[in-house]
């Protein structure tokens, strides 16, 4: 009798995920893809999350995953946190509170469904590239994501982004309730 084959893992360890240094938008694009393509879980439970402030300084993006019965958890490549790492440890952890920060640097969120962020998309890479057009990080091994529906450029900040969610406020901790079919927000001031 041979033994019944193991479900293929929800999602992969860290060390076998598609990663490159500076590429956070591609390497969660590429998470999101696994998810798709060869997950049992329902890729509906999944969100790119966006972080980046007024200034447009920098932006980071890590993947938030709400599973059906409430529990919450992050995967960010970028930490020495677990991965994935439950919410409530990421958030005290790695995001840690604003009021040290001046308003104009505090933290905003964007939260985007995984599968409209895999449909939408895209990056040719150019703003990895200084003005003598040489890469400023090793860009990835595989070729610039294109998709049939370009809305989220890489080259453009995602707060430029027009989305009926817009820019939040920094959260203190995600709630288990859904407005819109998207994680509630309990913003901070």
């Amino acid at each position: 009798m041979q033994a019944a084959a193991s479900a293929p893992p929800a999602l992969p360890v860290r060390s076998d995920c598609c990663y490159t240094s500076c590429y956070c938008e591609e390497n969660v694009w590429k998470l999101c893809e696994y998810i798709r393509d060869q997950s049992p879980l329902p890729l509906e439970e999944f969100y790119a999350v966006f972080l980046s402030n007024e200034k447009r300084m920098d932006y980071h993006v890590i993947l938030l995953h709400v599973c059906s019965g409430g529990q919450r958890s992050i995967y960010d490549l970028d930490t020495v946190l677990p991965f994935p790492c439950p919410c409530d440890l990421y958030i005290k952890e790695a995001l840690r509170s604003d009021h040290n920060i001046p308003q104009d640097l505090r933290r905003k969120l964007r939260l985007v469904r995984a599968d409209e962020f895999l449909r939408t998309f895209a990056s040719d890479r150019s703003h990895m590239k200084d003005p003598d057009n040489k890469w400023k990080k090793t860009p990835p091994s595989y070729p610039c994501i294109q998709t049939p529906v370009i809305a989220f450029k890489a080259q453009e900040t995602p707060i430029r982004v027009p989305h009926p969610l817009a820019w939040l406020s920094s959260f203190a901790m995600l709630q288990k309730g859904h407005r819109h079919g998207v994680p509630m927000l309990l913003i901070s001031v």
